[in-house]
């Protein structure tokens, strides 16, 4: 199970973009769902690996040739800024010991330039689930890039938000169906594993 992102920044009241996600994340319950998926994983085994974005700091793009709109646009607000609050995880989501955290990320993809797939080979995974935020972004760029490499992957349409429901849709009824395998709710998901399966 890949968990994206759960930090204060965009989940917890007060984050710098949590108001801007809190409207689909009160519609889809996004935060009590991500805690039913992580709690099932630990209670069946299954391991969590933690896919961080970058912690920003005010020298990340100095000299960059090429940084991304969406790169320039966190950096001018120094989201999930290293040593602050916002860039602690959600306190739901703490790591416990047989976690695995990958390197930071520092576009939208959790495998680029990071060892997510070492870690997940070196593990023996071959399917992956997602959920966290956002939706549109890393979520669906860690998706993509991780059926290029091979894995089975999972999208949780109820454990991840956007900035808005059109962002959802996009994510979940046109994008997803392009390349994830599987795109349930919590419900659904947790009712698969209930009855023996894992991926």
């Amino acid at each position: 199970m890949l968990l994206v992102d759960p930090y204060n920044d965009f989940l917890s009241e007060g984050g710098k973009l949590q108001g801007r996600a809190k409207a689909v994340i009160d519609q889809t319950d996004t935060i009590a769902n991500m805690r039913q998926v992580v709690a099932a994983c630990r209670t069946a085994g299954i391991r969590v690996f933690y896919v961080p974005h970058n912690r920003s700091k005010p020298s990340d793009f100095s000299g960059w040739a090429h940084p991304t709109p969406y790169q320039l646009g966190g950096h001018r607000i120094q989201l999930f800024a290293e040593g602050t609050w916002g860039a602690e995880w959600h306190p739901d989501f703490q790591p416990e010991a047989e976690d695995v955290m990958i390197k930071e990320h520092r576009g939208s993809s959790g495998f680029a330039n990071t060892d997510l797939d070492i870690q997940l080979r070196q593990h023996g995974v071959s399917k992956v689930v997602l959920i966290g935020l956002l939706a549109n972004t890393c979520i669906e760029t860690t998706g993509k890039f991780a059926v290029e490499l091979g894995y089975h992957v999972t999208l949780v349409r109820d454990a991840t938000a956007a900035f808005s429901m059109e962002a959802m849709k996009v994510a979940h009824e046109i994008n997803g169906p392009t390349y994830a395998h599987a795109i349930v709710t919590t419900a659904e998901l947790l009712a698969t594993w209930s009855g023996g399966e894992s991926g």
